[in-house]
């Protein structure tokens, strides 16, 4: 079994309790704050600050909040793996020409997952900026709309809409959530390398869901680029690629919910609280239990808890 810890502080670790909410569970241990179980991973929050992560989607998961606490084993630094360094961003790789990607999606029960890629060359990125471009955490769906529609004129890209029928395919054949995520960031840069050549980005910059050699063993038997490629958690605010990727990302997953939305009959609701099972069992009274397969994905315990909700309002 996999694990992970990091440390966060409180703000983060309330952010963490909201956003795994459709998943708590009521056994907390001693000094716990919350348990939440997904179908791949185990998160245990405790009040000192420290999340275990545990199962097959640990590392994936763990790094949505932060990077591993390092190990109290104490290694002469010539034992210190190379992987730690080698995928490290240069430190100038903010005024470099780079190829970005990002996704989003993942922890969202209803919608698709959204993956993208786009370059930035270095004589493009102070029209970026003029545009509006940065971490898209910091804008709302409305500005992200506006702010894609002027990047996507100016700087070449790949956009990858992974719809929830495929996505449930994969995944009840055994292939992970990080698996699936490592194909379409793999797909999405290569598209971009292609569309540059003959020219060539300085390197590529990936948002960081899981360990570069993680990474790299999902991808055996593909063609991927391995020159210059680096790796970082909170990417956005390393290079304006990444945040332009997540923007465009962003952009395709706000109008894949409208028109989720407009199918449906009413608002689907983002995230995977509370308000997504009610909604999910609004869908399925509505349109059947068969339309959770294209709407939603169907290992997240919102399914569940979906028809539960339902079979008590039937009660």
């Amino acid at each position: 079994m996999s694990n992970a810890v990091i440390k966060v502080n409180s703000t983060i670790a309330l952010k963490m309790k909201e956003f795994y909410s459709s998943s708590l569970t009521e056994k907390i241990p001693q000094g716990g704050l919350f348990v939440a179980k997904l179908p791949n991973c185990t998160i245990t929050a405790y009040k000192s600050g420290k999340v275990l992560f545990q199962g097959s989607g640990a590392e994936s998961e763990s790094s949505r909040w932060g990077s591993n606490e390092p190990s109290t084993n104490k290694k002469k630094s010539s034992d210190k793996p190379k992987s730690t360094t080698i995928y490290s961003p240069p430190q100038n790789i903010s005024t470099l020409s780079i190829i970005g990607s990002d996704e989003v999606g993942t922890g969202d029960y209803f919608g698709p997952m959204t993956v993208a890629a786009a370059y930035v060359s270095n004589k493009n990125l102070s029209l970026l900026q003029e545009l509006g471009v940065k971490d898209s955490k910091n804008l709302t769906d409305k500005q992200i709309v506006e702010i894609a529609k002027n990047i996507i004129k100016v700087i070449p890209y790949s956009l990858l809409i992974l719809h929830n029928e495929k996505y449930n395919t994969l995944q009840e054949s055994g292939m992970s959530q990080g698996k699936i995520k490592a194909y379409l960031h793999n797909q999405a840069l290569n598209n971009v390398v292609e569309k540059l050549k003959p020219e060539k980005a300085d390197g590529i910059l990936i948002d960081q869901f899981a360990q570069p050699g993680v990474y790299f063993n999902y991808l055996v038997g593909k063609s991927v680029n391995k020159e210059n490629v680096y790796f970082s958690t909170k990417a956005e605010g390393v290079h304006l690629a990444v945040a332009a990727a997540s923007i465009i990302a962003r952009y395709a997953f706000v109008k894949e919910f409208e028109k989720l939305s407009e199918r449906a009959g009413f608002e689907i609701p983002k995230g995977a609280g509370q308000k997504v099972d009610m909604a999910a069992a609004n869908l399925i009274q509505k349109h059947g239990l068969s339309s959770l397969r294209t709407f939603t994905k169907l290992h997240f315990a919102n399914t569940e808890k979906a028809k539960s909700l339902l079979s008590k309002k039937r009660s």
